[in-house]
């Protein structure tokens, strides 16, 4: 009898000493409650101790980790809807704050953290018009909700907000059609000034070359009336050189460049008196003969 009591006093003392023991693995962190009070709250992975029975421990994930929410309906400034979905990075910041918040739950915890995105997204959206989130607002918007909900969700939830990321932004079919026609017509507007645009220069252009073309046909023709007028002056200083030369024989070149050009088809007909001064070397072929 007094053996088996020794067995069961040696197991007690064997479950009180495991029971006395445990283990944070990495990547975790743990808190010590002694009836539900908080005793202790930085225990970092490694092997502890504490008073079997009357002391229990809560293990967290220390790590990152993610809620996705279903997607929500904004607002802009002005009054037109947007679907948003994203996503929430956290992680546990202060473990005594989470435990009280949350019990240690993580499902609790993402469920009190969504409202508190959701209410900072609201308000980012609601200050800003379509035309901004459409352009790239994107960026601001989750900085400065992640800042805001990670100051809320230290102070009440022991949560520190890692990242915030919106990953769509979607528009009712009602508002799609309208930011179409409104991007339509903004496209239509900027074709129609770079057409006028493209349209003006190109009768500047136009005029230009009339004008340079105008320029070079007056100084073309300028020029040729100034060498035309130089070789006729040349020709006539040639023509009066020739003529004091030999006068009759040069009236008698120009008869025959006369002769030539009025009978050269052989067709032509002239009509005029015997006596005529333009045919007094056909007289005087006559009379030599």
């Amino acid at each position: 009898m007094m053996k088996m009591g020794s067995i069961v006093l040696a197991v007690l003392i064997a479950l009180l000493g495991i029971n006395s023991m445990f283990v944070v693995s990495e990547g975790h962190s743990a808190l010590l409650l002694q009836f539900g009070r908080i005793v202790r709250t930085d225990y970092q992975p490694g092997l502890h101790f504490k008073l079997p029975v009357i002391q229990q421990v809560m293990n967290f994930d220390k790590r990152i980790l993610s809620l996705d929410a279903p997607p929500e309906r904004y607002f802009t400034s002005e009054k037109k809807s947007v679907n948003v979905d994203f996503y929430v990075k956290w992680r546990v910041a202060d473990n005594a704050a989470y435990y009280r918040a949350t019990g240690g739950d993580q499902l609790q915890a993402a469920q009190r953290l969504t409202p508190i995105v959701k209410d900072a997204l609201r308000f980012e959206f609601n200050a800003r018009t379509l035309p901004d989130l459409i352009s790239g607002g994107r960026k601001d918007i989750t900085e400065r909700v992640r800042a805001q909900t990670d100051a809320s969700a230290r102070k009440n939830l022991g949560i520190a907000v890692v990242d915030v990321r919106i990953k769509r932004i979607d528009l009712p079919n009602e508002v799609s059609e309208s930011v179409y026609k409104r991007m339509r017509a903004e496209r239509l507007q900027l074709a129609n000034e770079l057409r006028f645009t493209g349209q003006e220069s190109a009768e500047t252009i136009q005029a230009d070359a009339d004008r340079q073309g105008q320029v070079l046909r007056a100084d073309a023709q300028r020029d040729a009336a100034k060498v035309r007028g130089e070789g006729d002056a040349q020709a006539a200083t040639i023509y009066a050189q020739a003529y004091n030369q030999d006068p009759e024989f040069f009236s008698f070149y120009r008869s025959l460049s006369a002769y030539r050009s009025s009978f050269e088809d052989g067709k032509g007909v002239m009509i005029l008196k015997p006596d005529d001064e333009f045919l007094r070397y056909f007289e005087q072929s006559s009379s030599k003969r």
